[in-house]
């Protein structure tokens, strides 16, 4: 297996093609990136932004160049010796009139070669969730008509421009469908004679018949499990990694699939032990990847979440929730309010899954000599639901794991305490189904209700926590991010190392991300957000300052004020986070390209919270109040307060460009590969989806390279642009190329820091036989910057000393960063570091 050495997330399609992907190899080759990480490439939707939604895994998309263009751009990277890997998406295909699988299906129902290949609950129609309203209700409006489809010519029943092909059954020896038709009622028992019900989008998530991707009912679940349905599903992907095109997988939700494992298996199987795999899987805190799984690792969401441990101020973070508090005023109960987003998903998101468990539940129960009301089955089941701390578990036919027999028990020994004793037997018989030891006769229930139990925690956790709690609850917005976990309250730096270590025996090949296409923000506002809890009060009183000021822009409604305060600490958290380093109080052109991409953003978080307006409900007058209070702070009338909150941020702004390399070379340095997402080997200061996936300026990018050198990092426009941190990242990436096995098989040695500074600096060492990189970086240090983009002299250092063990001292070591070399004795002086950064990185 060829390792990665740095991998480069690249976002397809929105402009970005083979051909001018070709034209980047140079530059990665440049940056130092061994692997090109490509966004999944087969046939998606028309106008797919992603594309996840594929539609036809067997081709390249002739939207970005087909399968000419693919080979183009794979020649490119073998020429300049670098190498690709795919994601791909086992779990699900779109739910569309494009996909012709899912087209054969609708017309021939389960007569059709492909009925088996998606998850359908076949026991009744076909839901076709697409309809703006009830199905009775755009008849009479006369929004459906049967007509001729024009890719086929055959009688197909007609929703504005969408055609949904009729089964030959109902029409063949119907002369009148041939010709276009009006009548309500005859469009009404023609429907009734399909194998599927067209039906409004809304009833989704309580009838729909098939398994979707979270709540995207254009996503439908595929059966890959199944060896015909994986053969079909795979035999582009595995011709691309034989041929040598493709050298590695990225696999999207491995926990959406009915057995991760088994398919992991099989998939390894196909493509040899050359194939480089890595899973998106988010791991809880104490949670580890499964050590069977024939992986790499993880695409890197627990490095991301490891990192405030790194940079967070654990002896303030109190005072900011405090505060956080005060402006709500009262304390917010994180683990009530959690359980309280988890509820919704259950009763209303998610009612249709629920009410597929609860059936089988049921169904189950009448196999037991002792009756249980599925009353008090489905009590039982919703509080396993909301008990359940991870994703998912792993049971499948051979059994269920150890560790998940373990965390089975603790989950129902968790909601048993909440359960009224009366109704405890149903949790009984819900434990004797998903930890094992069911009734024979119940033997195959018990199996689909443990794979679609295990199916719907992963979505219930994800929307849960990400797309919800984390736009409910913003004391420090950086926290809130994929892959965190809501209850973790304390930070602390050993704790940083701890995982480090842990990473080199279970993940060292695994990615080290710090932005992704998913992230809430950029990891550069997240390192810029992490100072807020160094300086706490500061931040209140800029906020209480703030909140008079816009004072007047604050509407009362009958439900309350718009926005909020809570809400209010949420806008001008954000901005703080996404506010360009350079950008001017005066600068229309500026002010309206961020404002262009902050509105969207401030309605997608009121949205995702579910609470005054959701997605499907929304409350116009609320919206439009919140909304014009943010636009009023990019507006003319808001040029003083403009100018004040650009003064005031400058503190938070410096602090943070220092936070911003730290975790970059914590990225570079640290167990595993290190993956750069397009565009932030610069600044990113982005926001959630889709501004993160803007594509970067790459001609920008190519120039800075080319000219940033170690003479010019040092100057303010280096900083303020991000050429500072591109500098780093190709000396690092560099360096690793040129030291693969002290990263792929280096130990991770964590240093003694003493004097008064030491809770400034993290200090730690890689090392593998006479190999060592040493690593020293500042952090928590808001109060110790000028008022330029100098960073501190001498004096933030003084009498603070790195002490290095004896295998590590009396070597000769030369800086990466600085131009230096020298023996090395027993401590390092921080305040003797010289050159333009106080980051130091010796190599023996």
């Amino acid at each position: 297996m060829t390792l990665p050495v740095a991998t480069y997330r690249l976002q397809f399609r929105n402009g970005m093609t083979f051909d001018r992907a070709v034209g980047l190899v140079p530059y990665l080759k440049k940056l130092g990136i061994s692997h090109l990480y490509a966004s999944p490439l087969f046939t998606a939707t028309s106008g797919s932004t992603h594309g996840y939604d594929v539609t036809d895994c067997c081709q390249i998309d002739p939207v970005l160049g087909g399968r000419e263009g693919f080979d183009r751009l794979v020649s490119a990277l073998h020429e300049a010796g670098l190498q690709l890997i795919l994601d791909i998406v086992p779990n699900h295909m779109a739910a569309s009139l494009e996909n012709a699988w899912w087209r054969d299906l609708i017309e021939h129902g389960r007569a059709s070669r492909y009925a088996h290949y998606f998850d359908i609950d076949w026991s009744r129609p076909l839901t076709l969730p697409v309809l703006g309203d009830s199905f009775d209700t755009v008849l009479k409006r006369g929004e459906l008509h049967i007509d001729a489809d024009p890719q086929s010519g055959h009688p197909a029943l007609r929703y504005f421009d969408q055609y949904y092909p009729l089964t030959p059954a109902s029409w063949k020896r119907r002369k009148d469908l041939l010709l276009p038709t009006t009548d309500p009622q005859l469009i009404a028992r023609i429907h009734q004679q399909q194998p599927w019900r067209l039906m409004s989008w809304r009833d989704a998530r309580h009838t729909l018949s098939y398994r979707r991707f979270f709540e995207i009912t254009g996503l439908v679940g595929i059966r890959v499990e199944d060896k015909t349905v994986f053969e079909a599903t795979h035999a582009l992907i595995l011709e691309l990694v034989h041929c040598g095109a493709v050298d590695g997988l990225r696999i999207d939700h491995i926990d959406g699939l009915s057995d991760p494992k088994g398919y992991l298996i099989q998939l390894r199987q196909a493509v040899g032990l050359q194939c480089y795999i890595i899973v998106e899987k988010i791991l809880a805190a104490a949670e580890h990847l499964p050590v069977d799984w024939p992986v790499a690792g993880t695409t890197g969401y627990e490095f991301i979440s490891a990192i405030p441990d790194a940079l967070i101020d654990a002896n303030n973070i109190e005072a900011l929730r405090q505060l956080w508090n005060n402006t709500l005023s009262g304390p917010e109960d994180m683990a009530a309010s959690l359980r309280a987003a988890k509820r919704q998903m259950v009763e209303v998101n998610f009612a249709g899954e629920f009410a597929t468990l609860l059936a089988l539940a049921v169904d189950y129960a009448a196999t037991e000599p002792e009756m249980v009301a599925p009353g008090q089955l489905e009590t039982a089941l919703r509080e396993l639901l909301l008990a359940f701390p991870v994703y998912r578990t792993y049971a499948n036919q051979q059994g269920v794991p150890a560790p998940d027999r373990s965390l089975l028990k603790q989950v129902i020994q968790t909601a048993s305490a909440r359960i009224p004793p009366a109704d405890r037997r149903a949790l009984r018989i819900l434990s004797e189904i998903l930890i094992g030891g069911p009734q024979p006769e119940g033997r195959e229930t018990a199996l689909r209700f443990c794979t679609r139990f295990q199916q719907l925690t992963g979505p219930l956790m994800a929307k849960s926590v990400e797309d919800t709690l984390f736009y409910r609850q913003h004391m420090a917005l950086a926290l809130n991010e994929v892959g965190a976990d809501p209850l973790i309250t304390t930070f602390s730096l050993p704790r940083f190392y701890a995982q480090m270590q842990t990473r080199v025996n279970l993940q060292p090949e695994g990615l080290c991300a710090t932005s992704t296409h998913d992230t809430k923000r950029g990891e550069d506002a997240r390192a810029r957000l992490y100072t807020l809890a160094e300086a706490p009060e500061r931040w209140a009183m800029l906020m209480n300052r703030w909140r008079e000021v816009h004072r007047q822009q604050v509407k009362m409604l009958a439900d309350g004020p718009a926005p909020e305060p809570g809400i209010e600490w949420m806008i001008c958290q954000a901005l703080v986070g996404v506010w360009p380093p350079a950008l001017r109080a005066d600068d229309a052109q500026g002010l309206a390209a961020l404002e262009a991409r902050f509105i969207p953003y401030v309605e997608k978080a009121l949205r995702e919270a579910k609470l005054r307006t959701h997605w499907d409900d929304n409350h116009e007058d609320y919206e439009h109040a919140v909304l014009e209070y943010a636009r009023y702070l990019f507006s003319p009338a808001a040029h003083a307060w403009r100018m004040e909150f650009i003064d005031l941020l400058q503190p938070f702004i410096r602090a943070g460009l220092v936070n911003s390399l730290s975790q970059t070379l914590l990225k570079l340095t640290a167990p595993g590969t290190a993956d750069i997402y397009q565009g932030s080997e610069v600044w990113d200061f982005s926001l959630v989806d889709p501004d993160n996936r803007r594509e970067p300026d790459f001609a920008a990018l190519i120039l800075r390279t080319d000219t940033v050198s170690q003479l010019t990092i040092a100057a303010e426009s280096s900083w303020l642009d991000g050429s500072i941190k591109q500098y780093v990242i190709r000396t690092l990436l560099h360096f690793r190329q040129q030291h693969q096995q002290l990263f792929r098989d280096g130990d991770f040695l964590p240093l003694t820091v003493n004097g008064e500074h030491s809770h400034k600096v993290i200090a730690f060492a890689r090392q593998h036989d006479r190999s060592v990189l040493i690593v020293i970086l500042p952090r928590l240090i808001f109060h110790d910057l000028r008022d330029t983009c100098d960073l501190p002299g001498s004096a933030c250092w003084s009498g603070t000393q790195v002490m290095l063990p004896e295998q590590l001292a009396g070597k000769r070591y030369s800086s990466l960063l600085h131009s230096e070399e020298g023996i090395l004795s027993n401590r390092i002086e921080i305040a003797s570091i010289s050159g333009p950064l106080p980051f130091l990185l010796l190599s023996a």
